[in-house]
């Protein structure tokens, strides 16, 4: 399968190998509304870099290890930490980073804001087949599992364009499934809707069009896939140094910024081409 893009269409947006915070081994990446881009790290310390990438501070710190996360339109993120088995917030308004859910989820390892019906997910990566996915409160952050699955390695997730329903990755599948959302905001049944997403799919994300867009951890590539069409290959690093084992990836405008769980670093993709 050919590329879309070349690989030049990718540049290191940061370097944080040596940088004060170090972005080592970032998982999780999500865009800030005032344009700067937000990742985890190792330790446990919420990082937020400039929209120009050229400076790095430390918003806040686990002691764990932080995966994905996301922003609520209010500015607070939320991020899954692997050592506390926990969901923690960043108050946006006070600076507070805090433990937020943690009841029952064994691998925390993706949240989605749904402020419409005032929920969070979570999908948990524990076992193969496992539990796939939790729902918390907004306000008191309680909650438990909400789609049972089974799943095979929950992974990354996105809610769907029109939000009926929440798109999540099966890592060991490899696929990516889709989760309806009832009237009640109950689970449906869980359904393959993209299968064979070769080697390890991790990430999701959707374009303002519908496109979404399927990163995967091994090899460093990264998929295109539009409701009724084929999968395609957006870009590949076969060195795996430019983009390096992506994990999460979110999209500003004609940007696409990666985390490389196998780097240092931050990566920016040019997709104006497309």
């Amino acid at each position: 399968m050919k590329p879309l893009l070349d690989i030049s269409a990718a540049r290191v947006f940061f370097d944080g190998i040596f940088s004060d915070p170090r972005v080592a081994h970032p998982e999780g990446v999500a865009v800030h509304a005032d344009g700067s881009i937000w990742c985890g790290n190792e330790v446990g310390e919420l990082l937020r870099i400039d929209a120009g990438g050229t400076k790095v501070e430390r918003m806040g710190a686990t002691g764990g290890f932080i995966l994905g996360i996301t922003f609520d339109s209010a500015g607070n993120c939320y991020a899954c930490d692997l050592r506390h088995a926990a969901i923690f917030r960043y108050d946006a308004a006070t600076g507070a980073f805090d433990k937020f859910a943690a009841s029952g989820i064994k691998v925390p390892n993706y949240p989605v804001i749904d402020e419409a019906r005032g929920c969070l997910y979570v999908s948990d990566s524990s076992g193969d087949p496992g539990v796939g996915i939790y729902r918390y409160d907004l306000a008191t952050g309680e909650g438990g599992v909400w789609c049972e699955g089974p799943t095979r390695f929950a992974n990354g997730m996105a809610m769907a364009p029109d939000g009926s329903g929440l798109y999540v990755v099966e890592s060991f599948a490899p696929a990516v499934s889709l989760v309806p959302i009832e009237s009640d905001g109950s689970a449906g049944a869980l359904r393959r809707v993209i299968s064979d997403v070769h080697n390890v799919p991790d990430g999701l994300a959707f374009a303002a069009d519908g496109t979404l867009y399927i990163s995967c951890y091994e090899p460093s590539r990264i998929y295109r896939w539009r409701d009724g069409g084929p999968l395609e290959l957006l870009i590949e690093d076969l060195h795996a140094t430019t983009i390096a084992h992506p994990t999460n990836v979110a999209l500003k405008g004609a940007k696409m910024y990666t985390a490389n769980l196998g780097r240092w670093h931050i990566t920016e993709i040019d997709l104006s081409s497309l």
